[in-house]
């Protein structure tokens, strides 16, 4: 049986530019429990006692609430973000596609006779 080592995600975020494109992936999946699971993992990579100190939060709350069954508040989210020197930002969506009406049906047509 092949052995495999524990993989942590925590381990490749050492610099910046490494977060911010981890954490940037997280939010463009739109999917909150792997956002919080994301953040997560950064908090953790950075020092979650570190992150508790300065968010003012208690390090097992943070656990918690940045786990992917976590739910965190939006007031948490700004509190680690800030933190971690990064901050939220907003950009517009890349338009969907419009859906093109179904085609209709061609009907034969009976040649008019006079």
């Amino acid at each position: 049986m092949t052995k495999t080592l524990p993989y942590d995600s925590a381990e490749f975020l050492k610099d910046p530019e490494a977060i911010q494109h981890y954490m940037d992936e997280a939010f463009a999946t739109g999917d909150s429990s792997f956002i919080a699971h994301a953040l997560g993992t950064v908090a953790r990579a950075k020092s979650m006692t570190e992150i508790a100190r300065k968010t003012g939060l208690s390090r097992e709350s943070l656990y918690r609430a940045l786990s992917a069954d976590g739910h965190p508040e939006l007031t948490t989210i700004m509190k680690v973000l800030k933190a971690l020197d990064l901050q939220l930002s907003t950009q517009q969506a890349p338009a969907s596609p419009a859906k093109k009406p179904p085609a209709k049906e061609k009907t034969a047509r009976r040649p008019a006779y006079a």
